[in-house]
């Protein structure tokens, strides 16, 4: 029995002591893992424009005598160790504070967006990853934009805007001074969107200049001027192309005119003589954008002034002429006097009635009211006998 009794003692021994070494291996793990560095928090991604500071914060907790690390990730490089920077890049630096290593790149390109890693040199070594987005304001590239643009008036012509930035800018078409842009069916918008502007059968009324707006949400947003000049023949317009005036008056013969390239306009006669400037005639021209106003002033109309007048415009790509004929006209009768402008007829006394009215009576301005022929004259002299009359009695 004792045999059998310190056997059974023996393998209970045993088990304790494997038990007792379980329990160490779990103790030390467990105590191992507890004290183990770590990351408290993710790497927060971070977004920041051309040209300025981005900053990548990593925060480790139980460091102890590890070594946290910067790299990165695609050129696998190593930036930074500790408090040194490993990097020769003068942009890169690092700092650390409450349990946070802050890696610096300054003077931001767009070539540092990308990937990058915080390292703790544990066996196995730990990480983790943050992205660095760089953003670059938009940029109209001259290659694949439109310089100013000169068309026929008729046919179609295409605007084009080549942009970069980061993100991708969008495009915006306007007018300038707010004008609106009339489409190929007619319909009139304030703005269009997208990189080419596409215009048929060019009209003078497309002519002006064009902005090509870019903008990404990264300021400043950025615009190109883009002139779109309209060829045409000239265009004649007369208000008035009979015009009376009588010897000895003024007058001015006017007539509008439109055309690009500026035309050559004149005054000219009926046969064929250009007016000469100076005397009584001197033509006088007013410009605008493609509108031009041909005034000829006529001083103490003569009678060799009366006939016909030609203005004549041209340019390259034709010539026109309107007329204006002349005539002559009485002159205006003279107005006739007022024969009577005022007649108060004011009886003794006051306060007495009359069958005309009180005796207060005023008679005037009887020439717009009477026609002033011979039953005029009659009338208005009974008329006033009358009212002495009456008023001499009462």
């Amino acid at each position: 029995m004792n045999g059998l009794g310190d056997v059974s003692l023996l393998k209970n021994g045993k088990m304790l002591l494997a038990l007792l070494v379980l329990d160490w291996l779990f103790a030390g793990s467990t105590d191992a893992t507890t004290h183990e560095p770590g990351f408290t928090g993710p790497i927060a991604n971070v977004t920041t424009p051309l040209g300025r500071e981005a900053i990548l914060a990593c925060t480790v907790h139980n460091l102890s005598t590890y070594k946290v690390a910067w790299l990165r990730v695609d050129t696998q490089t190593i930036l930074t160790i500790q408090s040194h920077v490993i990097s020769r890049s003068r942009r890169v630096g690092v700092t650390h504070g409450d349990h946070t290593w802050f890696l610096h790149i300054r003077e931001l390109r767009e070539t540092d967006r990308g990937w990058y890693m915080c390292q703790i040199n544990t066996d196995p070594m730990k990480s983790q990853l943050g992205y660095l987005d760089v953003v670059v304001p938009p940029d109209i590239l001259d290659r694949g934009t439109s310089r100013d643009q000169t068309v026929r008036e008729g046919a179609s012509v295409s605007l084009t805007c080549a942009a970069t930035g980061s993100p991708q800018p969008q495009i915006i078409w306007r007018r300038e001074h707010s004008k609106s842009i009339t489409l190929s069916d007619g319909i009139q918008v304030s703005s269009l969107e997208g990189p080419v502007l596409n215009i048929s059968r060019v009209s003078r009324q497309h002519a002006g200049a064009y902005l090509c707006i870019a903008s990404n949400g990264v300021p400043p947003t950025v615009s190109k001027r883009i002139l779109l000049t309209v060829e045409f023949p000239p265009v004649i317009t007369i208000r008035n192309q009979l015009v009376g005036a009588a010897l000895g008056s003024d007058l001015v013969l006017e007539c509008d005119t439109e055309a690009y390239p500026k035309p050559v306009s004149y005054w000219s006669r009926d046969n064929g003589e250009i007016v000469p400037v100076g005397g009584g005639l001197e033509p006088q021209k007013f410009d605008g954008a493609f509108r031009s106003v041909l005034r000829l002033p006529i001083k103490r109309v003569m009678s060799s002034d009366y006939g016909a007048y030609k203005c004549v415009s041209k340019n390259a790509l034709g010539d026109t002429e309107g007329t204006i004929k002349l005539y002559p006209m009485p002159k205006p009768a003279p107005e006739s006097k007022n024969v009577i402008q005022r007649m108060n007829i004011v009886a003794d006394t006051a306060s007495e009635i009359t069958p005309f009215g009180t005796q207060d009576f005023r008679l005037q301005d009887y020439n717009r009211a009477i026609s002033m022929d011979g039953c005029g004259y009659g009338f208005l002299l009974s008329l006033v006998i009358l009212i002495k009359i009456t008023t001499s009695r009462g």
